[in-house]
């Protein structure tokens, strides 16, 4: 089962990234980005670690992409053209929403009793769960790579202003 469920959402995410490279309108590339963002949480997940599916969820799936989409709202990349949708999401995309809703509740349902006892978090066997030992090394070891990033993404927001700001 986590074999099928490694080679759907590497799929997805593979198709995600494919459709990301070819989409014209920025919008719709931030979208293909969100389906391989949470396609990435989905193998966090099924490889046991918890703590980073919920943290690619919120951070990446959630704040990050927001700020893609207000960014390029910011940037104003022209006039939208209006369309009834892409073919190929019509073709592909409802069955293999439904094909994936369909696996997910298969897996819920035959391990419902296995995810009622499960230790959310892990066990690394040191009798130190992976939540703390994640944010252990994240607020000792890695804070300074860490508030970097942050300061980073500030800066490109702030050139990304810069540049969309019209000569008045």
């Amino acid at each position: 089962m986590q074999l099928a469920l490694f080679l759907i959402f590497g799929a997805l995410a593979v198709a995600g990234a494919l459709n990301l490279l070819f989409q014209r309108h920025p919008i719709n590339s931030a979208l293909s980005l969100v389906v391989v963002m949470m396609s990435l949480a989905v193998l966090y997940w099924s490889l046991g670690a918890e703590f980073l599916a919920a943290a690619q969820v919120i951070v990446y799936s959630g704040a990050i992409m927001v700020l893609f989409v207000f960014v390029i709202m910011l940037l104003n990349a022209g006039e939208e053209e209006h369309t009834n949708g892409s073919r190929a999401a019509y073709t592909v995309g409802m069955p293999g929403a439904a094909a994936i809703f369909c696996l997910l509740s298969f897996v819920f349902l035959s391990e419902g009793g296995a995810l009622k006892t499960s230790n959310i978090g892990g066990d690394l066997g040191n009798g130190v769960d992976n939540i703390a030992a994640v944010s252990a090394m994240l607020f000792t070891k890695q804070l300074l790579p860490f508030e970097v990033t942050s300061i980073l993404i500030l800066v490109a927001i702030l050139g990304a202003v810069v540049l969309a700001r019209k000569e008045q």
